[in-house]
């Protein structure tokens, strides 16, 4: 597969991910408790593809680099909130699992790419 195909479907699979999470955030009780948690899960979850499609039209590989640890780092934000959503019962199991799992591959592939540009 070629970078830029990687590049669009990459950019696709992110921008699902930022809509379960949009829908799973606006499953969570009405509580005070669980507007922090709403707010900051999406704030992270969207994040992951936003800051993706920046970094793939970025002005330099430093540039590349920043916002790649900029995904890897909301993303592993994003699995610490989906962990607590998960502790406190608060969304359905299976769909908060399946999330989790999706925010743990992005996190990973983000790691890799991250890892495979440091020199």
């Amino acid at each position: 597969m070629e970078n830029k195909e990687f590049a669009k479907l990459l950019e696709a699979r992110t921008k699902r991910f930022a809509i379960s999470i949009i829908k799973l955030s606006a499953s969570l009780p009405i509580t005070q408790e669980a507007r922090v948690v709403k707010n900051q899960i999406t704030k992270s979850g969207t994040s992951v593809g936003a800051n993706y499609r920046e970094a793939n039209r970025s002005r330099s590989k430093a540039d590349f680099y920043h916002k790649i640890q900029i995904c890897e780092s909301e993303a592993s934000e994003t699995t610490y909130w989906l962990e607590i959503v998960l502790d406190l019962n608060w969304s359905d199991l299976a769909e908060t699992k399946q999330v989790l799992a999706e925010a743990d591959e992005l996190l990973a592939i983000f790691t890799s790419i991250s890892n495979s540009l440091k020199k």
